[in-house]
């Protein structure tokens, strides 16, 4: 089972009503206050909700159906009158239509409900303080996790309110193509679809262009815009930093447990997209089928192909951004650190056991025995996985066969290339790199899940409340929550997370390390993980 169906699962706990897409000049309730912001496609009606002014659905490109799918993105049609943005706009289409759908609120930590999926997808959502009132605020620009291949930007779990409310800033959440309809490398097949590898990126990079034009009118300033993501959306934020046509659109990036050293390679994304025209038995010469089949055809084959190659690393080999050396020129750290957007700062960690969210459905990960935990760890890291073992026994003397095997899983995955490209990154000599840690356990399921991948997300939307799931939601959690979301607040205003509620935050070095630990008593630590580190980037060859 795959990373992305385990944390489907994981959230697979409770209910909510299902949200309706966007509805144009709906009836307003007496008592709701409705305010009116000016886009270059139109005038958009929002609501204001706890001092917050909230639009939902803003289209920032056209359908992706039809003659524009696996194309560029374009942009709107304009509109005349004030459409509202009262609701959340489609999710962009993730679902197998062979399995059955999903129980309203599976897929979030909330148990709230996603929107409809839908090709008309483009569409983004702000929280701001006030509009029009010619404040230049920060800008938060959520990139969803999901990998490349599932979520969404209209996840409850990532309402805005409390962080614009908190810090004075806009919050900006999108959706944009995901898996085949935004990844499928057709180029090879018709020139018509030269971009077509990629275009779930030009999506993102619409998005940013569309703030740089709007953002003024909701109170924000295009030139202070903070681009971050969590997992599948710190991956984005990785490849945007590698795309020329993004440099300039945003000024810091946050990489949350998102380890995007690599994508798909152009050799990958075609035989991928091989496999995908072999499944729909069309020939390579009749490529122009594929915009004119139902889309639920082309996610049945895509799903397909998916399921043949099981066990593949998703985000490297399956439909992902492809390197094809103009939308994106090269991988984003590997061999070294992109040179594009250099100067932009960037911060960026991971959590402890990133994967005892991924075995949250798998029981007998938390029940292991010494066979148990070899099996497995050779299974990551063949002849080093003895040694690996030893290594992390000796670091961790009361650690049981489990949680040594969450441990070296989650450095491995996660730990190691995350600290891998702050390295690579910070070696360009340029924009400032900060380096975290979040070792913070919560309560939940008894504790058992320690300090899972998505852990972050709560704490820096200042959510944890709305993610009690996750979090617990306890005096502890909203204490840290209060640290937290400061400190990217602070590095969305400035480049700097430094706040006076936290230790003094130094910027890393390859030399010194310097890592912000947090937890209840948060604390810089230079090279926390010497040892695991230098074991792991042998074992994983990344030198």
């Amino acid at each position: 089972m795959s990373r992305l169906s385990t944390r489907r699962r994981f959230l697979q706990h409770s209910t909510a009503a299902l949200s309706t897409c966007v509805i144009l000049n709906r009836a307003t309730a007496q008592d709701t206050k409705f305010v009116i912001a000016e886009t270059t496609f139109g005038k958009v009606r929002g609501v204001t909700n706890n001092g917050i002014q909230t639009f939902k659905g803003i289209p920032y490109g056209a359908t992706t159906a039809g003659s524009n799918r696996f194309m560029p993105p374009t942009d709107p049609m304009k509109w005349t009158g004030v459409r509202d943005a009262l609701e959340y706009g489609h999710s962009a289409p993730q679902r197998d239509p062979a399995a059955a759908p999903p129980a309203a609120g599976a897929l979030t930590v909330s148990g709230a409900s996603l929107p409809a999926e839908g090709e008309d997808c483009l569409v983004l959502n702000v929280w701001t303080p006030a509009v029009s009132d010619n404040r230049k605020r920060p800008v938060m620009f959520w990139c969803h996790g999901g990998g490349f291949a599932t979520g969404s930007g209209s996840s409850p779990d990532n309402d805005g309110t409390n962080l614009a409310r908190r810090g004075d800033v806009v919050v900006v959440t999108i959706n944009h193509r995901l898996n085949v309809l935004g990844f499928a490398n057709l180029s090879e097949f018709s020139t018509d679809f030269a971009a077509s590898g990629d275009t779930g990126m030009m999506d993102i990079v619409q998005a940013l262009k569309w703030v740089r034009a709007n953002i003024a009118q909701f109170g924000g300033d295009p030139n202070t815009v903070m681009i971050f993501g969590q997992s599948g959306g710190g991956r984005k934020v990785e490849t945007l930093l590698a795309m020329p046509s993004a440099k300039g659109l945003f000024h810091r990036a946050t990489i949350e447990s998102g380890a995007a050293l690599q994508v798909a390679s152009r050799e990958v994304a075609i035989k991928n997209a091989e496999r995908l025209l072999t499944k729909l038995n069309i020939q390579k010469a009749d490529v122009h089928q594929l915009q004119k089949l139902p889309v639920e055809q082309i996610m049945a084959a895509y799903f397909a192909v998916v399921k043949d190659e099981r066990g593949v690393d998703q985000s490297i080999d399956g439909f992902a951004p492809t390197v094809d050396g103009k939308i994106l020129p090269q991988q984003p750290f590997q061999p070294k650190a992109s040179p594009i957007s250099a100067d932009v700062p960037v911060m960026i960690g991971c959590t402890r056991t990133e994967m005892t969210l991924f075995s949250a459905n798998d029981e007998s990960a938390f029940h292991l025995d010494d066979a148990g935990l070899h099996t497995r760890v050779k299974d990551l890291l063949g002849e080093h996985s003895n040694a690996m073992i030893d290594l992390y026994r000796g670091l961790n003397k009361t650690a049981t066969p489990s949680d040594i095997y969450f441990l070296i899983a989650s450095d491995y995955r996660y730990g190691a290339p995350t600290m891998k490209i702050a390295e690579r990154r910070a070696d360009l000599g340029k924009g400032p790199v900060y380096l975290y840690y979040f070792t913070w356990e919560t309560p939940v399921q008894g504790g058992r899940l320690k300090s899972p991948h998505t852990m972050e997300i709560p704490f820096a939307f200042d959510n944890v409340k709305i993610s009690t799931r996750l979090t617990g939601g306890g005096p502890e959690a909203m204490a840290l929550a209060d640290k937290v979301s400061d400190a990217w607040i602070a590095f969305a205003r400035t480049g700097d997370p430094n706040t006076p509620k936290l230790p003094h935050w130094p910027k890393f070095t390859s030399k010194d390390r310097a890592t912000m630990v947090i937890n209840n008593q948060s604390k810089v630590v230079n090279d926390p993980l010497h040892d695991q580190r230098i074991a792991m980037f042998r074992a994983m060859n990344l030198t």
